[in-house]
């Protein structure tokens, strides 16, 4: 049943692919005016906290093409599916509510990866000096990390979303979201550039192995023994976020209040 879901979700996204084609270059876009401020910032140094100035275009273009696989609007989708009423009608359906949700995320994910980051990728790199591992094993570790950190982005996103049950609006928290996710996650700057105080309190929050650990695992090639801890990240807050999710959920289908339908 989960895999017709991410079958009808796959299409639904091919058919309004237009806007995915001008996606690509929106993102080249973007990734153009990031490689270009950070140019200017190396100013010629060869290297800041640990980048070269390759490692930092490749991380950038990297960044923002991950971005348009684990990107979702799933917490968008649940505030308005309470606000037309339609949440009461999921509910009663023979199928697991959340769970719906992350495969249909999963499906406009992997339309996002196959027909948005794939092909841009490829574009931004005859654009942009980037350089990509020809190692196997490093492609291999990248896209396992890749999968858990939109796993992560997935389980913030429920959460949020069913804040909507509670709050019954919840727009400034989906654009608080929005903006912490992509500031704290490193996708706008990389974690390592911030103070160390700072670092030391993003670790303990879950953005990082939503953009940052696949990011550098691609970037930096890194081996087996620093993985393997990045991966135990990603993996604790997928099992947290899951059961917090879990919890908010039994929750809120005892407090439900539908506004419309």
């Amino acid at each position: 049943m989960y895999r017709e879901v991410i079958r009808i979700r796959f299409l639904m996204m091919l058919a309004y692919r237009v806007n995915y084609y001008s996606g690509i270059i929106i993102y080249s876009i973007n990734i153009g005016a990031y490689v270009f401020l950070w140019q200017a910032v190396y100013s010629g140094k060869p290297s800041l906290e640990g980048f070269s100035v390759i490692q930092m275009s490749t991380y950038i273009a990297i960044s923002w093409m991950a971005r348009a696989f684990y990107y979702n609007n799933l917490d968008r989708e649940i505030a308005e599916e309470i606000r037309d009423g339609s949440v009461a009608i999921q509910i009663i359906r023979p199928y697991n509510y959340l769970m719906v949700k992350v495969f249909q995320g999963f499906g406009e994910g992997l339309f996002r990866l196959l027909l948005f980051s794939i092909p841009g990728m490829v574009i931004v790199s005859f654009i942009y000096p980037i350089q990509l591992t020809t190692d196997p094993s490093v492609w291999i570790q990248f896209f396992i990390s890749l999968l858990f950190g939109f796993i992560v982005n997935v389980e913030v996103n429920l959460i949020v979303g069913l804040f909507a049950f509670f709050l019954l609006n919840n727009q400034g928290i989906l654009w608080a979201k929005r903006f912490l996710v992509d500031l704290l996650s490193g996708l706008i700057i990389p974690i390592s550039f911030f103070p160390e105080v700072f670092q030391k309190i993003f670790a303990f929050l879950p953005f990082q192995a939503i953009s940052y650990i696949p990011s550098v695992t691609l970037v930096k090639g890194l081996d087996i023994s620093k993985w393997l801890p990045a991966m135990g990240i990603q993996f604790a807050w997928s099992i947290i976020l899951a059961l917090l999710c879990w919890g908010i959920w039994v929750k809120a289908r005892k407090t439900l209040i539908v506004q419309g339908g």
